[in-house]
């Protein structure tokens, strides 16, 4: 696992493809992108793909953190700064290890570092969907999810060793998992350990499950609460239901990003539900009462004022017949016969006449005058 020392020489950005300027998302993407594609499941005896994993793993365990993200940001601009300070050879002819300057700066012993304790690592955060009725988003609903991710290996505990064997203290770094090199006999740079790739141990019989990594693919069922009044495309927060932590580190969270189902007749809006209603020509003129149904079933009686147009809403408080007494939208849709029957047509043509002249685009033509 890499500690401040170990990142002097190493462009994390670089390695997960992004630029150091991407949002956290934009990390979080190309990592699981990257994962997916050298996961040693999904290419058994490919050794590079392997060690590819481990170094996008390593990567993102550091830009994929706020505040080791900060501290490797300023880790590398002072980096930048003494290695371009000092290229010329180090003050007075002595060899510079800037690891011993990390030591100081993040608490790290340099080259008296000895073995390295593991550091606690939070989980990964997991990532899941789930599609439920329109009936369930308003009242709410318990689901049955199930979540795949990687997780410390079951078969070796996470140590990447066979069972019944035990990782070794490298002996090129005896356990820092740095070694230090010279550039002209003059500077000298701390780097990671070529026989251990920087974990400070060597594996000389690795786990069958997961090569030696440490993790492996893991399946688990979980309840998740849906609560009432989720919208479609909501992304719902369960905190510490994600991937289980490393060396003590605390679970990550889970992200459940919701689909709502269409309903045939009612809608949303806000928080209040939407139903459009046909009603006749003489409704809508004479005014009369109507029944309307709710989500549950049952009915409620509407007034329809005389003179009412199409396409006027009317709120009904509280009945929309949800657990929540949500408010339900009606919208009033005057309804015009196809065909007439000829005591419908005579009826109309009568209307017509004792209209007369009233032209209801007269004040329209006047305004555009």
């Amino acid at each position: 696992m890499s500690t401040p020392s170990d990142w002097a020489s190493k462009d994390f950005y670089q390695i997960l493809g992004v630029k150091k300027d991407a949002k956290p998302e934009e990390i979080k993407k190309a990592y699981r992108k990257l994962a997916r594609d050298n996961h040693p499941d999904s290419n058994p005896g490919n050794k590079q793909a392997e060690e590819r994993f481990k170094e996008v793993s390593e990567a993102y365990g550091v830009v994929g953190n706020e505040e080791k993200r900060k501290q490797y940001d300023e880790q590398r601009t002072l980096f930048g700064q003494f290695k371009g300070g000092f290229q010329g050879g180090a003050p007075g002819g002595v060899d510079f290890d800037f690891n011993d300057l990390l030591g100081g700066l993040f608490g790290q012993g340099g080259r008296s570092a000895g073995r390295r304790r593991p550091q606690p690592r939070r989980g990964d955060d997991l990532e899941t969907s789930a599609t439920i009725s329109f009936e369930q988003s308003i009242n709410g609903v318990t689901l049955p999810i199930r979540l795949s991710s990687d997780e410390p290996c079951r078969t070796c505990h996470g140590t990447g060793a066979k069972p019944g064997t035990v990782p070794k203290t490298c002996a090129n770094c005896h356990g820092s998992g740095m070694q230090t090199g010279t550039s002209g006999g003059v500077f000298a740079m701390t780097e990671p350990c070529t026989a251990c790739r920087g974990r400070g141990l060597i594996v000389e019989s690795p786990c069958p499950t997961c090569h030696a990594s440490g993790r492996a693919p893991s399946t688990r069922s979980i309840s998740v609460k849906i609560p009432a009044g989720v919208k479609d495309g909501q992304r719902i927060r369960l905190r510490g239901k994600g991937s289980p932590g490393e060396n003590g580190g605390p679970v990550g969270d889970l992200y459940v990003l919701v689909h709502v189902g269409d309903h045939a007749v009612f809608g949303r809006k806000g928080n209040s539900l939407t139903l459009t209603v046909p009603i006749t020509f003489d409704e809508a003129a004479l005014g009369t009462q109507i029944q309307v149904p709710t989500l549950s079933g049952s009915t409620v009686t509407l007034k329809i004022p005389a003179g009412t147009p199409t396409g006027r809403t009317f709120r009904v408080r509280g009945k929309a017949g949800t657990t929540d007494s949500a408010d339900m939208l009606v919208t009033t849709e005057v309804v015009v016969p196809s065909t007439l029957t000829e005591a419908e047509r005579a009826a109309i043509e009568a209307m017509r006449d004792a209209r007369g002249d009233d032209d209801p685009r007269a004040a329209l033509f006047a305004k555009v005058r």
